[in-house]
């Protein structure tokens, strides 16, 4: 499995994508909110969305994983 992982501490401000999607490498797939500002996280790699392990609003610590792939 793939794991889509933090790259530092915030609020999880947008979620772009669903369980079950195709994701491609370099596509933004959420985006945190750290000090107002927008900060987007992209997949490092093509695969399916399996899960979603955040929700908006939630508050994630840098190395968090943020969705798994298939």
């Amino acid at each position: 499995m793939k794991e889509i992982q933090s790259s530092m501490a915030g609020t999880v401000f947008q979620i772009l994508v669903g369980e079950g999607d195709s994701v491609s490498k370099g596509q933004t797939v959420l985006v945190l909110e750290s000090m107002k500002m927008e900060i987007p996280v992209d997949s490092e790699q093509d695969g399916t969305v399996k899960e979603l392990k955040v929700a908006i609003g939630d508050f994630v610590n840098e190395g968090d994983v943020l969705a798994v792939l298939a």
